[in-house]
């Protein structure tokens, strides 16, 4: 039957085999037993608590809260040898040690027990065992690269070296990433082509003509385009060429501010003034025009960055318009057919608006109307169909309490004393008054406002009224009126 059936004899070879390798491994693992030596427990055991159950459960149970650095041990699951090498803890570390283990497995009643122990030993016990089990060099992360810079391979880069050390400026940081090139978006799917990356390929000069028109259209969107990656945040922060177009073009920079006036009051082009007979025979020096005085400034008070000009020299805004919101309260009247105990109290807000033009004009506007109500409607051609109360069925029937007028930046022939940089800042503002013999004047200073924006604010210094015929002006209290803030309003594109 054994002859006929060599299957059934093969299976009970087999069988034999493995009962003999079996009863060897229990022979020597009961002779291994015998002569255990005591180990450190790593950080991740739970000592004799953990000893009666499998490793396997464990795990699904309760997954591990400290990471062991000195990996599992071969003894971990047989709990009455590990339950016979354990020992009471002697040394403060060691108590801390424990009780970290029974507060893991939930037993804070211990755990306490064993903390009070330490620390009634060693004081600082907590800073050894975190020395111990966590040194610095468990969080500090390793970079990828080695040499993650430009140079040859064999040329080390020692930037990587110092983990701990002091953190890196922005200028620095912006400096190491000259030798980083434009990395394509990874493929969405692993394995399959990665999309094409055009600008990825393109030489810088062209990538700088395309950041030129970026800026010239939307200096925030050119801006924004550091945040894309960090050879774009290099070319932003160091691409002068860029920032000088912006500075001295009109359509945001400097070519379209005003340091004389460019117009009259009532926006008329400006009269060419005789001069005066008596100082006919005396040299009149002719004052620096825009694009001398910005070079000027370039060079010497802004260390020849363009960059740092644009972001604070003082100029004005065309996107958007300048609010200031004013609020105080005046005693009311009681009623006199109610007896009353209180006086009733007011409280009266209104708005004031600016609005400049590239040309030299802007719009002055005092009214109790919301922002919303008014924003949209700060133009030239709304301004003249509501002169005289015209249309008064119209949305826009706020413009005709809008006042023509002028404006201009300060210059050295306002204050002569100080130095160039310092006399800019301020803002000369014309507007026409009440009647036709009177004329508004104002003095406000450019300032910033928050942390990142620059130039979006504009405090008072002065208000007067002037009389034409007379000769003289009056100063208006400024007491209940607040600074003017700068909001852009996106129906003006960039500006008129």
């Amino acid at each position: 039957m054994e002859d006929t059936n060599p299957e059934l004899e093969q299976f009970r070879q087999q069988w034999r085999a493995e009962v003999s390798a079996r009863t060897q491994t229990d022979g020597s693992r009961d002779i291994k037993s015998t002569k255990t030596t005591r180990r450190p427990p790593p950080i991740t055991s739970l000592g004799s608590s953990r000893g009666v159950k499998p490793a396997h459960e464990n795990e699904e149970e309760e997954p591990p809260t400290f990471h062991s650095l000195d990996g599992p041990r071969e003894d971990a699951g047989y709990g009455e040898s590990s339950e016979a090498v354990a020992k009471e803890p002697e040394s403060a570390l060691e108590h801390y040690e424990q009780a970290v283990e029974r507060e893991t497995t939930g037993k804070l009643g211990e755990s306490l027990s064993l903390y009070r122990k330490a620390f009634r030993m060693d004081d600082r016990v907590d800073q050894k065992y975190k020395s111990k089990h966590f040194p610095p060099s468990y969080f500090a992360s390793k970079p990828s690269n080695t040499n993650p810079s430009s140079a040859s391979v064999t040329v080390p880069n020692t930037a990587h070296h110092s983990l701990d050390g002091p953190p890196q400026t922005i200028k620095q940081l912006i400096g190491a990433f000259s030798g980083l090139s434009i990395e394509p978006a990874p493929p969405a799917i692993e394995g399959t082509p990665a999309p094409p990356c055009p600008i990825a390929t393109l030489p810088e000069e062209i990538l700088v003509h395309i950041f030129t028109d970026v800026a010239i259209l939307d200096v925030a969107s050119f801006a924004r385009l550091a945040q894309v990656c960090k050879r774009m945040a290099y070319l932003v922060a160091t691409e002068e060429q860029v920032w000088k177009r912006v500075c001295l073009g009109s359509e945001v920079g400097f070519g379209a501010m005003h340091y004389q006036w460019q117009r009259e009051v009532l926006g008329g082009p400006l009269k060419e003034e005789e001069p005066d007979s008596e100082d006919s025979d005396e040299e009149v020096v002719p004052p620096l025009d825009n694009l001398a005085i910005t070079e000027l400034l370039h060079s010497s008070a802004y260390a020849s960055s363009w960059h740092q000009m644009f972001r604070t020299r003082p100029r004005v805004r065309f996107n958007g318009c300048y609010i200031s919101t004013v609020n105080y309260q005046r005693a009311g009247q009681a009623s006199q057919s109610q007896v009353t105990w209180h006086s009733p109290v007011h409280i009266v807000t209104y708005y004031r608006y600016l609005r400049f033009f590239r040309d030299g004009t802007v719009i002055s506007l005092l009214t109790t109307s919301e922002p919303a109500e008014v924003v949209h409607h700060l133009t030239k051609e709304l301004q003249e169909a509501h002169r005289g109360g015209a249309a008064p069925h119209l949305p826009s029937i706020v413009m005709q309490h809008a006042l023509r007028g002028r404006w201009r930046l300060s210059t050295t022939t306002d204050n002569p004393e100080v130095d160039i940089k310092d006399a800019e800042g301020d803002v000369f503002i014309e507007t026409e008054g009440v009647s036709s013999k009177y004329m508004y004047r104002m003095k406000l200073s450019l300032r910033s406002a928050g942390k990142g924006a620059r130039n979006n604010k504009l405090v008072w210094q002065g208000f007067w009224n002037y009389n034409l015929l007379t000769d003289d002006s009056g100063e208006f209290t400024l007491r209940n009126d607040k600074a003017f803030f700068w909001s852009r309003v996106r129906s003006y594109g960039d500006g008129a």
